[in-house]
Parts: C-alpha cells; sequence; structure tokens
C-alpha cells in the first residue's frame, strides 16, 4: 500500500494512505495488522484519510514501513473492536461533539434572527427550569436547582445571551463528565474479562485439559478449589461454596450443588462443581462489573462522596446569598450575579472526574483499580504487609531438589507430587509440575477427587491410602505424619534456605520437594521506592521456614518478618496493624492470602495470583513488575494533592466573584461566563495525567523523583 508518513519521531510513526485506503470496517483489523508486530505498543487506524498511528518501542521503524508497504486491505476481514479501538472512538465521538457544540452556537449567534435566536434560548431554557422544579420536590435544593434558577432569573430579565451562555457551558461541562467515565468504563472493560486459557473437560474416561477455545455449549467441565468458574452454567454433580461478590457484591459464599446457576468470573471457594455450559461469553460479568462501579456508592472514593454531600449542601447558601443581596442593595442585576455563581458545581464535577480519570489511567498502567475509594486508601496508608511467595520472590520458583524416603525413589515422589499438585494455580505447584515435566515424568492420575485445605495442603486417596501433600505443619501435625529427627535432620542439610514440601502415603513420609524461589529481580527496587513515596514500615508474612524468611528479608531489606505464619496467622497480624493505628496495604498471590487480603485498608494481587486472591483484592497488577506498587503510590498521592488543590482554587476563585458580584464589578453575564468557564477548565484540567511522561512509558523512575 501507497502511503505517506505525516510524523516520524523515535517510537511514534504517523502515516496516511489517503482517502478511500480502506472501509470504516477494516479499522480495527488494521490496527490489528500492526499490532502483531512485538514491538508495537498501541495502534489506530481512521478510514476517514486512511490514517494509521503506531507507538513502537525499540528500532522497529523499519520494520513497520516495510509491514505499512505491504499492506494488503483486500486480504483482511474485519474483526471485533479490541479495547484500544473503543478509546480511540470514544475520543474522536467527544472531538466531533464539542465541535459541533461549538460550531452550532456560532452559526446561530450569527446567522439567526434575534427573535428566533431568544425563542430557541427561551424554550431551551425552560427545559433547565422545568428540571430544577422536579428536582427540588425531589431531592430538595441541589445542583440542578440553582442551574434551572440562574437561568430562570435570567430569562426573567429578559437576558437571554446571559442564558444561552450558561446553557452552553453546562451542555460542555455535561459531556465532558460522560466522555470521561465513558472512556474509564472502556478502559476496565478489556482488565475485568475473564481470562482462562485451559479448563479440565468432564468426559467418560476421566477429566481432560483442553484449551478454553476448545469448549462448546453443553459441554461438562470441572471447577476445584480455588478456580474461578469461566463460564455461564448449571452445576450437575458436586457441591461447593461459590463466591459471587463479583456479581453480586455479597462477601459470603453461597452454597451450589446440583442444578444451581453458576456464573462466569465467580469463584469456588471450598468444593468442586461440575459444571455444564451454558454460556461462553464473559460479557455478563464483565457489565455486573462495570453496573457495580457506576452504582455502588461504596466503590466511590470518600473525598468523591464527600464533595458530591458538600456540593449539595452549598447550594441554600448561594439562594440566601441571592436573598440578602437583593435585600440589602434592592438591586435585582447585583443579586442574580450572585445566583451565577456556586461553589458546588465546580466541586461536584472536578472531583468524579479526577477520581475517574485516575481509574482510566490506573488502567492503561495495567493496574486494575475496582473503585475510587481504594486510591484514596492506597494514598492514606504507611504500611505494606507483603506475603513472601510468589509475591516478594519469583513468580515462577523452581524445583530445586527432591529427597526420597521410605523405599520411593526421586522420580516417583516428583511424579506423584506432581499429579497431585496440578490441580490448584499456585506458584509452588506450578514449579513441581514443571520440575516433573522436565524430567519427562509422566503423571496420569491415579487417585480419587483431590481436597485443597486452605492454608495447610492437598488430600486425596491414592492406591487406597490417604496422600497428603503440604507444608511440615500440614503433614505432621494435622495429619499426624511422623517426621524422624533423622529425617528432618536430611532434609534441613539439603534443602539449605529452600522452601520445603512434604508428601506422605498412607501415614508414612515419602519425600521431600525443596522450592527454591528467588527474590523478583525488581523486589529491592520496589521496596526502596515504597518507602522515599511515605511508606513507613514494610512487613513480610510467610508460611516458610526461619531460613528462608531470614534470607529474603535481608536481602530485601526488610526490618520485620514473620516466618511459618498460618493464614489465619496472616489475618490476624494484619488485623493487629491497623488497631495499632496504621493504614495497610497487604499484597498477595496466593489462595491462602484471601482473608489478610481482604482484611486490609487496601489490597493487591499480582497478575499472576490465583482466582481467589484477585477477586478479594481491591487492585489488581496486570503486569508482573513490583515496582508498578510504587507506581500506584504515586498516582493515588497525586490524585488526592489535585482533588486538595482544586478545591483551593473553587473557594478562592468563586469567593473572588461573589464580592465582585456584590459590589456591582461583575455583570450576571460576566460572573456566569467566569464562574461557568473555570469550571470547564477545571474539569479539563482534572483529566490530566497524574504520572509524568516517563512513567507512563514504563520506565521506572528514579527515587529523587518520589522525594
Amino acid at each position: 500500500m501507497r502511503y505517506k508518513i505525516i510524523y516520524d519521531k523515535a517510537g511514534r510513526l504517523r502515516l496516511r494512505c489517503g482517502k478511500f485506503a480502506f472501509d470504516k470496517e477494516l479499522e480495527s483489523a488494521v490496527a490489528e495488522y500492526f499490532r502483531s508486530c512485538d514491538a508495537v505498543t498501541s495502534a489506530e487506524a481512521h478510514f476517514e484519510n486512511g490514517g494509521m498511528l503506531i507507538c513502537y518501542k525499540g528500532d522497529a521503524r523499519q520494520q513497520l514501513l516495510d509491514m505499512a508497504a505491504e499492506l494488503d486491505t483486500r486480504k483482511l476481514t474485519p474483526v471485533k473492536d479490541t479495547s484500544e479501538d473503543t478509546l480511540a472512538k470514544l475520543d474522536d465521538d467527544f472531538k466531533n461533539n464539542v465541535i459541533k457544540h461549538v460550531v452550532k452556537r456560532l452559526i446561530n449567534r450569527a446567522l439567526l434572527p434575534p427573535v428566533i435566536g431568544h425563542t430557541i434560548v427561551v424554550l431551551r431554557g425552560l427545559g433547565y427550569v422545568w428540571r430544577g422544579i422536579k428536582a427540588l420536590f425531589e431531592d430538595g435544593l441541589t445542583v440542578e436547582v440553582l442551574d434551572g434558577a440562574s437561568i430562570g432569573a435570567c430569562l426573567l430579565q429578559s437576558n437571554h445571551e446571559t442564558a444561552g451562555s450558561i446553557m452552553f457551558l453546562l451542555q460542555l461541562s455535561g459531556l465532558l463528565e460522560d466522555y470521561t467515565r465513558a472512556r474509564t468504563r472502556a478502559a476496565l472493560t478489556e482488565s475485568l474479562a475473564v481470562k482462562t486459557d485451559k479448563v479440565w473437560l468432564v468426559t467418560e474416561s476421566g477429566d481432560v485439559l483442553i484449551n478454553m477455545s476448545e469448549l462448546k455449549v453443553g459441554d461438562v467441565i470441572r471447577v476445584r478449589t480455588g478456580s474461578m468458574i469461566p463460564v455461564d452454567g448449571e452445576v450437575t454433580e458436586g457441591e461447593g461454596m461459590v463466591n459471587e461478590s463479583s456479581m453480586t457484591g455479597e462477601p459470603l459464599s453461597v452454597m451450589k450443588t446440583a442444578d444451581k446457576s453458576v456464573f462466569a468470573g465467580t469463584v469456588v471457594d471450598e468444593g468442586s462443581l461440575a459444571v455444564r455450559v451454558r454460556a461462553l461469553s464473559g460479557d455478563t460479568r464483565i457489565n455486573q462489573i462495570i453496573r457495580l462501579i457506576d452504582d455502588s456508592e461504596n466503590l466511590k472514593a470518600g473525598v468523591q462522596s464527600r464533595a458530591e454531600r458538600l456540593a449539595d449542601s452549598i447550594v441554600p447558601f448561594s439562594f440566601l446569598g441571592f436573598g440578602l443581596t437583593l435585600l440589602l442593595t434592592g438591586n435585582i442585576t447585583k443579586a442574580v450575579s450572585i445566583l451565577m455563581v456556586d461553589y458546588s458545581c465546580a466541586i461536584k464535577l472536578s472531583t468524579p472526574i479526577s477520581v475517574i480519570s485516575a481509574l482510566r489511567e490506573a488502567a492503561e498502567h495495567d493496574m486494575t483499580v475496582k473503585g475510587g475509594k481504594f486510591l484514596e486508601e492506597f494514598a492514606a496508608a504507611d504500611t505494606v504487609v507483603f506475603d513472601k511467595t510468589g509475591t516478594l520472590t519469583n513468580a515462577e520458583p523452581v524445583l530445586e531438589q527432591v529427597i526420597a524416603f521410605d523405599g520411593m525413589n526421586e522420580d516417583e515422589v516428583l511424579r506423584t507430587a506432581a499429579c497431585l499438585e496440578e490441580h490448584f494455580p499456585h506458584s509452588v505447584a506450578a514449579a513441581i509440575v514443571k520440575g516433573a515435566a522436565d524430567k519427562d515424568l509422566i503423571h496420569e492420575e491415579e487417585h480419587a477427587e483431590v481436597e485443597y485445605i486452605v492454608a495447610h495442603g492437598i488430600a486425596t486417596t491414592l492406591h487406597g491410602e490417604r496422600a497428603v501433600i503440604g507444608s511440615r505443619h500440614f503433614v505432621q501435625e494435622d495429619e499426624g505424619v511422623e517426621v524422624t529427627d533423622e529425617m528432618q535432620a536430611v532434609i534441613d542439610r539439603q534443602a539449605g534456605a529452600s522452601s520445603v514440601i512434604y508428601l506422605a502415603i498412607g501415614g508414612r513420609l515419602k519425600g521431600a520437594l525443596c522450592i527454591f524461589d528467588p527474590p523478583r529481580t525488581e523486589a529491592k527496587r520496589a521496596i526502596s521506592l515504597l518507602k522515599a513515596a511515605g511508606i513507613k514500615n514494610v512487613v513480610m508474612l510467610t508460611g516458610d521456614s526461619e531460613k528462608a524468611a531470614k534470607l529474603t528479608a535481608e536481602r530485601l531489606g526488610i526490618t520485620h518478618y514473620e516466618s511459618q505464619v498460618l493464614p489465619e496467622d496472616k489475618h490476624a497480624m494484619v488485623e493487629a496493624i491497623k488497631l495499632s493505628g496504621h493504614r495497610v496495604i497487604m499484597v498477595g498471590d496466593g489462595i491462602n492470602d484471601a482473608p489478610a487480603l481482604a482484611a486490609a485498608n487496601v489490597s493487591c494481587a499480582m497478575s499472576d495470583a490465583s482466582d481467589i486472591a484477585r477477586e478479594a483484592a481491591d487492585i489488581t497488577l496486570r503486569g508482573a513488575d513490583l515496582t508498578e506498587l510504587a507506581v500506584m503510590r504515586r498516582l493515588s498521592v497525586s490524585l488526592m494533592d489535585r482533588i486538595n488543590a482544586n478545591y483551593r482554587f473553587i473557594i478562592a476563585f468563586n469567593s473572588a466573584l461573589l464580592a465582585l458580584g456584590f459590589f456591582g464589578v461583575l455583570t450576571p453575564a460576566a460572573s456566569a461566563f467566569l464562574h461557568n468557564g473555570s469550571t470547564m477548565a477545571l474539569c479539563a484540567l482534572s483529566m490530566r495525567p497524574l504520572l509524568k511522561e516517563d512513567e507512563k512509558k514504563g520506565s521506572l523512575f528514579t527515587l529523587t523523583e518520589l522525594v
């Protein structure tokens, strides 16, 4: 395809192929064509002028130009819009709507005879007056009442120009708020989709692991403890407690038995369910969560809810000021000038727009935040509590060594352990399964239904004997398996600082698996960044041995840690920290972290966390970089700084307008213009990115930038 280079700068390339280069239906397909290049971070296509905007990393410029030259739109087929395409269209629609309103107003003022123009203003103004009267009887004195009163006062004075200006600015403010909310919803939709790659298909010969893409309506899948249900369907067998908070907002799990409906995005807390697929689409879950975000007052930032209440509470004082001015001066013009200005409009619009913009920006940084209040909590926190395994340590721990006892060899121990662990999504389980795969050990299922015992381990029946795998506490104390001093000495000597998983069959210890879980490469830097950003206390809680916990803490610069901690202890420790007056961020990834995540003021889960941990968490980091926590801290603190700065400006500027109106310096028209204009400007400024450009590109900022 022939093209012209319109803009060419490192990392950003804009091409234009001309009108009719491709149809509107192929916009997403063209954008997807360029996104197939690994170096491309984003791509847009616009059919109006055949334009293509491509953002990339590295030295991929020539490759992209070659791709553009080889592009044959005749071979493309329309594809469903991606989240990125939807955002681009929202941007275009907003720009077009603003231009349309501005042009329409200019044309009306320039071409329409005054009589017709004034008639249109009166008719439109009566609509605002009616909505104000309706709001007065339904909700009392609110901002809508004040808008209707100010427009009505202008109409009574035949001040059509001022009334038209007020309505024009109110329309633009409404467009701005609707656009920001819609853009945030679209940005979050992609991150809220159910993303499950593989499922266990129930067949006559047993459960078979298949790709999600192979699943059909009517198939039966098995979902076990800790896993997310990826489809809508009905339970055919089994029973379990299902956490439906993503659908209903209710925190308590619901018992599900045969013939009960289950929904995509919900999580099996306990038990095992066979589910017949009714619907494969995740749209239902997405829509439910978006509705929950839109409608639930509990998800609003406290500062946002306070702003809305404050805005409505200020309205009566505006009417009081109008009455007093009229009484003291007897000048209706001065009194109307007072009515044109209020604090509530700017407060009520700028605060939610700031919060929504921050949520959108978080989504752009691959951080899903379930509501504005969690950004507020993140900014206020002074303590962060980390789980160790899979959070502070490498997301992919490796199997370091296998120790065999009681007549079993190492391969038999590993094969059996992998067979049990493959059913549950945890980084340690993945290390064991991968270790078996690396040795080409085939582990066909020879056991009965496996049971995940939260906080302890896995139990099942193998060849008629009870088989358990998990921590020493679980195997020795809960299951009564003897671990002799000689056995433990061998394990301690060979394991070193590795975590140890114990395997017992028939009440006898058969082996131990040593899992080496090195700290993430960025973990130490992430902790330093958090401290520089105002986090005073960094705590690590882990179920690992004292030796492993101490080594990790020393490497990362953590002064306070607790080892061999049970999940209920993690929960209790988080509660104790809160009771001591601290505000806590909890970061975890496993099923056993869910209680502590729920107890914290605000909780975070990593991208590779278990389904139940992601559901329990308020914030999910979709990347695998812990320094994103520092980015989230910077974002949330900047949000609160912006809201407070907006408050100060609103009070100072509008107080000045009231004073100038009272003394007759400003006319009602000038007061309305300055008030509504400042409100619009403030809303527009509240949409600006909170993070610096280098942070937007994903680079790690320095410590000095955080101070």
